[in-house]
C-alpha cells in the first residue's frame, strides 16, 4: 500500500471511541485476517499488519495523542510502529498469544528482547521554540558490558540452558480447553541461566554509562510535544534492538510574550499623547523590534493584529499572529512643563466633557436620584 489509511478508518472506529471499543474492533479484524487462517493470502497479510499497526498506536494514550494532533508525520518522528511495554513485545506477538489460547497452536520461540524506551524532558526557551534549535543532552542508559560482550557470563564460561523452559523462555499451562503461555519465571524469559557471572556487570550483561546526544527541535515546538529518536534507548538482549528515546518538550515562560496556540500576545505601553494623537510606536517581536502606527483615540486594551509574527506551525503552513495589546501608561513623575500642560488639559476636560464621560456620569446621577426620590415624596 503506497498511502497509509487513517488508523480510525482501518479499525472502523471514530475519534471518540474508547479503549474497549478499539480493542474489540481490532480483535475482530485480527482474527479475520490472521496469517494462520489465511495461508498464502498476501492481501489478508497486508490487512492484518495494517490493523495491528493502527491498534499499536490507538491503544497507547501518548501515541494516540501525537497521531490525533500531527497524523502519520508525527509518528514518523517516533521511529515507526512502537512496541508494547518495556519487554519489547510487539502487537503481532501479543495477538499470537491470544490466538493460541483458542487454537492450542504452538508458539514459535521468541528472539532476543528489545531494550526499554527511555524518556527525557527537554526544557527550551520561547526563542528556541520559535526558530528551532539543536540541543545537546546527556542521558544515563545501559550499554552492553564490554568485559563479557553483553553475555553476563565471566570470560571463558557460557550460560546454561534453563531446565524449566528448555531454552524457550516460556512455559505453557493447560487449563482444560485452554493453553496459557507465560514467560518463564526461572530465567525471566531469556531461556538461559548465568551460572558464573561477569565480575564487572555482576551477570546483568549491561553497565550504565552517560551518553551525549544531539537533539533537533523543530520550529513551532510547544510544551507537551513528543518525538522519538530510534535506537537511542536501553540496550536490548544480545542480538536484540535498542529501545527508543522519547523526548518531551517543555517551553519556559517568556518575560514579554505569552503563547496561545500559534499566536503570540504581548502588552506594549503607550503614553496619553500617543493614544490620543496616534502615531508610530516600537513593537517587540521574536525577530527584533518593528514600527507600527496606532490610530488616533486608541484606548487602553485595544489590540493590534500583526500577521505572520506569531509562532510557526509545527504541522507546517502559515505562521500565527502577534497580538499587541496597548496599555495606557500613567507617568509617575512629571516635569514642571508637563504638570502645566496636564493642568490645562484638566481644565479643558471640565468644560468639554466627552460623550463617553457624559453617559457615565448620567448613569451615576440616575442611580442616586433613583434612591433619593422616595424620601422627597414623603
Amino acid at each position: 500500500m503506497t498511502t497509509k489509511r487513517d488508523y480510525y478508518e482501518v479499525l472502523s472506529v471514530t475519534r471518540e471511541s474508547g479503549d474497549d471499543e478499539i480493542k474489540k474492533s481490532y480483535r475482530v479484524l485480527a482474527m479475520k485476517y490472521h496469517p494462520d487462517r489465511n495461508a498464502g493470502d498476501e492481501e489478508a497479510s497486508v490487512y492484518f499488519k495494517e490493523a495491528a499497526e493502527a491498534y499499536a498506536v490507538l491503544s497507547d494514550a501518548q501515541k494516540r495523542q501525537v497521531y490525533d494532533r500531527y497524523g502519520h508525520a508525527g509518528l514518523g518522528q517516533m521511529g515507526g510502529m512502537p512496541d508494547f511495554g518495556g519487554g519489547g513485545e510487539s502487537v503481532f506477538e501479543m495477538f499470537g498469544d491470544i490466538f493460541e489460547m483458542f487454537t492450542g497452536g504452538n508458539k514459535r520461540q521468541r528472539g532476543p528482547r528489545a531494550g526499554d524506551d527511555l524518556g527525557y524532558r527537554l526544557e527550551i526557551d520561547l526563542v528556541e521554540a520559535y526558530r528551532g534549535a539543536r540541543k545537546s543532552i546527556v542521558i544515563p542508559r545501559n550499554e552492553p558490558c564490554g568485559e563479557c560482550s553483553g553475555t553476563g557470563s565471566k570470560k571463558g564460561s557460557r550460560p546454561t540452558q534453563c531446565r524449566t523452559c528448555q531454552g524457550s523462555g516460556v512455559t505453557i499451562q493447560s487449563q482444560g480447553f485452554f493453553r496459557v503461555q507465560q514467560k518463564c519465571r526461572t530465567c525471566g524469559g531469556r531461556g538461559q541461566i548465568i551460572t558464573d557471572p561477569c565480575t564487572v556487570c555482576q551477570g546483568r550483561a549491561r553497565v550504565q554509562v552517560k551518553r551525549t546526544i544531539e537533539v533537533d527541535i523543530p520550529p513551532g515546538a510547544g510544551t507537551g510535544m513528543r518525538f522519538g529518536m530510534q535506537g537511542e534507548g536501553e540496550a536490548g538482549e544480545p542480538g536484540g534492538p535498542r529501545g527508543n528515546l522519547v523526548i518531551e518538550v517543555l517551553v519556559r515562560d517568556h518575560p514579554l510574550f505569552r503563547r496561545e496556540g500559534d499566536h503570540l500576545i504581548c502588552q506594549v505601553p503607550v503614553t496619553f499623547s500617543q493614544a490620543a494623537l496616534g502615531g508610530e510606536i516600537d513593537i517587540p517581536t521574536l525577530d527584533g523590534a518593528l514600527k507600527r502606527d496606532i490610530p488616533k483615540g486608541s484606548q487602553s486594551g485595544d489590540i493590534l493584529r500583526i500577521a505572520s509574527k506569531g509562532m510557526p506551525s509545527a504541522r507546517g503552513g502559515r505562521r500565527g499572529e502577534l497580538l499587541v495589546q496597548l496599555m495606557l501608561e500613567t507617568p509617575r513623575t512629571l516635569t514642571k512643563r508637563q504638570d502645566e500642560l496636564f493642568r490645562e488639559l484638566a481644565e479643558l476636560d471640565k468644560s468639554h466633557v466627552s460623550p463617553q464621560r457624559t453617559s457615565f456620569f448620567d448613569k451615576i446621577r440616575d442611580l442616586f436620584v433613583g434612591h433619593d426620590e422616595p424620601d422627597k415624596k414623603s
